[in-house]
């Protein structure tokens, strides 16, 4: 039985998993730090840094005393090297890369976004090739995934991430961080077409995304109010999030027109990252899906944010391949997965 143990420090969760060749999933230990965050609406990459450095090994113990084994016992070990907050990046990688030198073990460092482009094979074993749309605080893009390491991008955001958009839009109202959560949940009950908001290239060629514009639309409709209430907070919400709704089903479409112009016989659209949580967003892509004769895939919600279990799993696709790393693998604060 193959065992991989996966570290994950790229942002503001600390994390380490081990999961097993037949996908299983033995311990998936995550540190969230929101709490340490909130106060400044964001994330500030110096706290998570140390925040990582006082955790990261607490966090690997308990993963290996959840999972029942002992550092021999891996096969491998995987780990983020990249795209993300530098510091943190860096915690991670020496972790990894101090586990590895010691019980001389194989070392394999992930991309973060590779991460997430392979969660879906060990929840729910979908082939290659497939479409993914990944979506989350940092991230915003569509890609083939072609196969493990092959990855061609479709188009991805111009300017703001998606998940990003949303964390904005919760600040200029002064809801609390992660703003994707709080926006939702007041969008449950607003009117949706209380306001008209612009929607960011509906109708444009090409698979790319834009959200500063509409961002700003928001911005300018909440200084033009002035003290919002809390109807007005659930209209701007719902506004805001029907618009979001419109925008990234105009630019799956695109996408699905060139995936299945190329890959007539593949039928899974796969959506992962953070916003991917989100069951308004997730339900317009369904039904996108549909009109295409394919089938919407996407983790659980605890595995679309990060966590440590996709970056194990990731690891050992490319541990079957014997795509390894050596230890003088440099940390990267941007990695382009295509």
């Amino acid at each position: 039985m193959t065992l991989i143990l996966g570290i994950e420090t790229s942002c503001d969760e600390t994390a380490a998993a081990v999961i097993t060749g037949e996908r299983e999933i033995r311990s998936n230990v995550v540190l969230s730090q929101i709490e340490a965050h909130v106060p400044y609406g964001g994330v500030v990459p110096e706290i998570a840094a140390r925040a990582h450095l006082d955790h990261i090994e607490d966090v690997v113990a308990r993963a290996m005393d959840d999972a029942g084994v002992s550092l021999q016992e891996l096969d491998a070990i995987a780990v983020t090297g990249g795209p993300g907050l530098i510091g943190g990046v860096i915690v991670g990688v020496m972790t990894a890369k101090a586990i590895a030198s010691v019980t001389g073990k194989p070392f394999i460092a992930v991309n973060h976004l590779e991460g997430h482009a392979l969660t879906v094979r060990l929840t729910h074993d979908v082939p290659f090739p497939f479409l993914l749309l990944l979506v989350s605080g940092g991230h915003c893009q569509f890609l083939i995934v072609k196969n493990v390491g092959e990855y061609e991008k479709l188009g991805g955001t111009m300017d703001d991430a998606l998940g990003e958009a949303f964390d904005k839009t919760a600040k200029m109202m002064g809801l609390d961080y992660p703003g994707g959560p709080a926006v939702e949940k007041l969008a449950r009950s607003g009117d949706e077409r209380a306001y008209t908001f612009p929607v960011p290239l509906k109708g444009r060629e090409g698979c790319d995304f834009s959200f500063s514009g509409l961002k700003t639309a928001v911005r300018l409709k909440v200084q033009e109010i002035g003290a919002v209430d809390e109807r007005q907070m659930a209209d701007i919400c719902a506004s805001f999030q029907y618009t979001v709704g419109i925008s990234v089903a105009d630019r799956t479409r695109h996408a699905m027109q060139v995936f299945c112009e190329r890959y007539p016989k593949a039928k899974h659209f796969v959506l992962a990252g953070g916003v991917a949580a989100n069951q308004y967003v997730r339900g317009k892509l369904e039904t996108v899906a549909a009109e295409f004769g394919m089938e919407l895939v996407a983790p659980p919600i605890k595995l679309c944010t990060d966590n440590a279990a996709m970056i194990a799993w990731a690891g050992l696709e490319r541990f079957r391949l014997g795509m390894l790393d050596e230890l003088n693998f440099e940390p990267r604060a941007r990695w382009p997965l295509s």
